[in-house]
């Protein structure tokens, strides 16, 4: 550990980010220099959370926020956090799925949930770790909690990437679209044009659909292209500014309305299993599920998304019969 008192944390919220690789570590910058919680960061190598805790904690003064951060190796070390967030796994390498990722990082989450939540039994989760549907199943599973309490993080990502690729298109601010993607966070994902604007405006009168066509498919590919790019790993700035919208919409009880890796009992027709959807986000997890209306070709889409992440719900499960 650092030298830096556990005790200092309380009575803030606290935020345990699990993994102290790229996304963990940059996630627990955002959460600091949003001045959002105290962040404890373990990871299962040995100096590693606590090098980077002592690194950002030295940056506080000039970022101006009085958090406070912990690396460490110990879960005891992160007790009574509000927040849990698995981003510890194996990243893709290029020609890897997600999918690929399914039982090497299934073992990952379920070691490393069950030792957060035994010292934070009241903490909501957030699954960061690809494959993101299915982990985020898994999870939910191994932890006993109820469904609001347990989301992935994916639907946030797929539709900021939307966002840039519109805006870059069009030339103007990103803060200005307002994009909307559905489903698996794969190359199945469903982005919706029809629910996404700028300004207000349906896109679909700004850009034609040839090219609309386009942005969508890159879009659903658009980890795979950051992938290609770095050779080694993939894309971590963009997905840990996703989580830290979420993790504040919780902490401030913003009750945002997040596009998120829910648990669907039956609305939009599917049923137990987890899938990007839109959802209202505050302070003691999802609040409530949107049902967008769909066209059938849209209905269909989404459907075939949920097929691609239910086939790989039994291999993952599978992890838990064989007390991984």
């Amino acid at each position: 550990m650092t030298d830096a008192p556990l005790s200092l944390f309380r009575p803030s919220t606290q935020v345990t980010v699990v993994g102290a690789g790229n996304v963990g570590s940059t996630l627990a910058q955002r959460l600091l220099e949003r001045n959002l919680a105290n962040v404890v960061l373990v990871d299962i190598v040995a100096g590693r959370p606590q090098g980077v805790a002592l690194d950002l904690s030295q940056a506080a003064g000039c970022e101006g926020h009085n958090r406070t951060i912990v690396g460490t190796n110990d879960y005891q070390d992160t007790a009574n956090s509000d927040i849990v967030v698995i981003t510890a796994g194996l990243p893709r390498r290029p020609g890897m799925t997600r999918d690929d990722l399914t039982q090497v990082n299934g073992k990952i989450v379920i070691d490393t949930l069950r030792q957060a939540l035994a010292v934070s039994p009241q903490a909501s989760v957030i699954v960061v770790t690809n494959p993101l549907d299915v982990m985020t199943y898994l999870a939910w599973k191994v932890s006993g909690l109820p469904p609001h309490r347990v989301m992935g993080m994916a639907g946030v990502l797929d539709s900021v990437r939307f966002q840039t690729f519109i805006a870059w298109e069009l030339g103007v601010s990103p803060q200005d679209v307002s994009a909307v993607v559905l489903g698996g966070h794969g190359d199945l994902m469903v982005p919706l044009p029809r629910y996404t604007t700028v300004s207000g405006i349906p896109v679909t009168e700004l850009v034609p659909a040839p090219r609309l066509e386009q942005l969508m498919e890159r879009t659903r590919s658009g980890g795979a292209e950051i992938v290609q790019l770095l050779k080694q790993g993939g894309a971590y700035y963009a997905p840990a500014s996703s989580t830290c919208v979420m993790v504040e919409s919780m902490l401030l009880n913003q009750r945002r309305i997040l596009p998120l890796a829910a648990h669907l009992t039956g609305q939009y027709g599917l049923d137990d299993l987890y899938l990007g959807v839109p959802c209202r986000l505050g302070q003691g997890g999802i609040e409530e599920i949107l049902e967008l209306t769909l066209t059938p070709a849209e209905q269909a889409a989404l459907e075939r998304s949920a097929a691609a992440v239910k086939v790989q719900l039994p291999r993952a499960l599978e992890l838990l019969c064989g007390g991984a």
